[in-house]
């Protein structure tokens, strides 16, 4: 009977064991405990919480923001991989390094740095302001620190696609007499439409979770400007734990469901494409 080889390698019961432990410890159970605090609440507690005006707009300003944000992400963050990726211009490490500075830097600091730009007396916001356009303690506001931190998760998920991307193929569309816009896109778009539904889920998650570039700029205004992070900072300085969990719960399932679309969106999209 022939001895079976064995590998190097841990096998697959110890790295799924390890794994399924590793995620337990760091995922599950916090958010189980989550779910557990709020259980405490009864469910007209619960609802009272979680309906109250002031957090549902606080959902509409987090959520509206998170997503517009991911789309802009998209578009000009595909614009930014493509330039980097095709085009050689003076500078351009110096561009590729500056696309990973909201990784790099302090939330606090990008939010403090975006107030001193766009407050009425920044070095922005003076030129705005008499245009009637108010960036910071605005809405606005928000949608741009959103974009700020959520761009590099575009631009870094694309651009290694693009760059294995043949630009023979791209020749070859238009050898066949295809214009522009068709090489986009039937030739250009469904290699990176994958990667790019990653990279706009990634920057939409990332900024519904987003708290110190926001809590400068916003201004913090109840039903104006308070995003769903501050309301739960405060319910938890207000000793409302309960409360707290209650809308972290809330915001929890939403970003589950919202991000499960995204993922089918892009399996569907990937056995398209193999077909």
């Amino acid at each position: 009977m022939p001895f079976k080889k064995r590998s190097i390698l841990p096998g697959f019961g110890l790295t799924l064991g390890l794994t399924l432990l590793y995620l337990s410890l760091i995922v599950l159970i916090p958010l189980s405990g989550i779910f557990l605090k709020t259980a405490s609440l009864t469910w007209g507690q619960f609802w009272s919480t979680v309906s109250h005006p002031r957090a549902l707009a606080a959902y509409r300003l987090t959520f509206g923001a998170s997503l517009a944000g991911a789309l802009i992400n998209a578009v000009f963050g595909l614009l930014v991989a493509w330039a980097l990726v095709r085009y050689p211009f003076p500078g351009k490490r110096l561009v590729d390094a500056l696309v990973d500075l909201p990784f790099a830097l302090p939330t606090a600091v990008a939010g403090i740095t975006l107030t001193a730009l766009y407050a009425p007396s920044g070095w922005l916001g003076r030129f705005l302001e008499p245009l009637g356009i108010r960036v910071a303690f605005t809405p606005l506001g928000v949608l741009v620190a959103l974009t700020f931190i959520g761009l590099p998760f575009v631009v870094r998920t694309v651009q290694p696609v693009l760059e294995d991307l043949d630009a023979e193929v791209e020749e070859a569309a238009a050898a066949l007499g295809a214009d522009r816009v068709q090489t986009f896109r039937r030739v250009i778009l469904p290699e990176i439409w994958p990667a790019l539904l990653t990279g706009f889920a990634l920057a939409f998650a990332r900024a519904l979770g987003e708290y110190g570039s926001v809590v400068f700029i916003s201004g913090n205004m109840p039903m104006r400007t308070e995003i769903a992070t501050l309301l739960i900072i405060t319910r938890l300085e207000q000793y409302d734990y309960a409360g707290a969990t209650a809308i972290a719960t809330v915001m929890l399932v939403a970003s589950f469901l919202m991000l499960l679309v995204i993922n089918l969106l892009q399996g569907w999209s990937r056995r398209r494409h193999a077909v």
